[in-house]
């Protein structure tokens, strides 16, 4: 498989040069800068990649090309932006670039309520915690119809919790749910972010997955014309929140996406980390049930938290509750099928990572540190050379 590694381009502290004395090849990463609604323009591509190129690297992935929030509400201006984003698509394919990774959550992209937990051993890791989350719903966000989703006990937990915070604890919290988390596009005040959700107010799931199949129906048919592999990546976490519909958090919201734009083109981010929240995904058999529409792999394991399973927190690469030996075992058989018969290659990249050693005198971003996700690629590698020897 092809080891890869995220970078947030030119102003990430972690340098390309100290990418390639980790062990990947190829590089993840986007035009941050480009607005979402704005063509990536054949210039800065190929500016970027030569960049990359450069430092003995090569561009495996964009992640991502955002989908503008006006496509995922189904309004009227989503032709002229889907327009515009097939124009990057052929751009992309123009300069070599055969893979863009893509999520279609509203409003937020990944989502914490803790960016630097403590682990026993010393380490920071990245946590949700379902109670502080309540908290910032319920008293801070304030969201009308909140109150009707939590029961009375959850409601006393938050609480409790929220007046153990300080001031500067209370606004920690809301500037980590809706300020901007790694390869966000947006940040958000509390009065900005109560009017987007507004915005969603008549949108369930059943009309986000419309306005979903209305852009796959757009988007794929150009992606596949250029020789672009379209891979969404799972909800995260794999559940509604704030009263937002999410329809890519399960193997049947998988199936469904496939189905409804049969194409080569038209594949999966295998997020081990998004998907293994769930208690009722196994990703082991989903990597084997979906191994040809991988297009691409984030491996990361979380811990579901005994109190509340929808607690989590980001666990070792290679503990918490995803099975990492199987799933790599699933991924080395497809990319094995691929060799036989001729398939496209499948890059990995270890997702997130925690804050260890001299991390913590670097300003990276929150789960993208150097030696945390160095740890977790060395291992990932490891497992995947043990799985190809003792294997057939």
């Amino acid at each position: 498989m092809e080891h890869t590694w995220r970078w947030f381009g030119p102003k990430d502290p972690i340098r390309l040069d100290e990418i390639r004395q980790t062990g990947a090849t190829g590089i993840v990463t986007a035009l941050h800068e480009v607005p979402n609604d704005s063509v990536w323009s054949l210039e800065a591509i190929r500016e970027r990649k030569a960049m990359i190129e450069a430092a003995g690297l090569s561009w495996s992935v964009v992640e991502s090309v955002p989908v503008p929030e006006a496509i995922k509400q189904g309004r009227p201006e989503r032709d002229a932006l889907i327009a515009t984003y097939c124009q990057t698509l052929r751009h992309l394919a123009a300069c070599g670039i055969d893979t863009v990774c893509y999520n279609f959550m509203p409003v937020l992209d990944w989502t914490r309520t803790d960016l630097g937990w403590s682990l026993p051993d010393g380490a920071l890791a990245l946590r949700f915690d379902q109670t502080a989350f309540a908290a910032f719903d319920l008293f801070l966000l304030e969201r009308p119809g909140a109150k009707a989703e939590y029961g009375h006990e959850e409601q006393a937990e938050a609480r409790h919790y929220l007046d153990s915070l300080d001031a500067h604890g209370r606004e920690k919290l809301v500037n980590t749910l809706i300020a901007g988390l790694p390869g966000a596009e947006e940040h958000y005040t509390l009065e900005r972010f109560r009017s987007v959700l507004a915005d969603y107010a008549e949108i369930d799931a059943e009309r986000l997955r419309e306005h979903l199949g209305y852009f796959l129906r757009a988007v794929i048919p150009v992606a596949e014309e250029v020789g672009i592999r379209m891979a969404i990546h799972p909800d995260d976490p794999p559940r509604p929140l704030l009263g937002l519909p999410r329809v890519v958090s399960n193997a049947d919201d998988a199936r469904w996406l496939l189905d409804a734009v049969p194409s080569p083109a038209n594949g999966l981010t295998l997020c081990t980390g998004s998907y293994g929240v769930r208690t009722d995904v196994d990703l082991a058999a989903m990597a084997r049930r979906f191994g040809p529409k991988i297009h691409f792999a984030h491996l990361r394991s979380t811990r579901r938290e005994a109190s509340d399973p929808r607690s989590f927190h980001e666990a070792p690469h290679l503990d918490g509750d995803v099975d990492m030996v199987a799933v790599i075992q699933a991924l080395v058989e497809e990319e094995r099928r691929r060799e036989r018969e001729g398939g496209s290659r499948l890059p990995l990249r270890p997702d997130h990572g925690h804050h260890i050693l001299d991390d913590r005198h670097r300003d990276t971003a929150p789960g993208y540190p150097l030696y945390g996700r160095l740890r977790g690629l060395a291992e990932l590698r490891g497992v995947e050379v043990a799985v190809r020897r003792l294997t057939t």
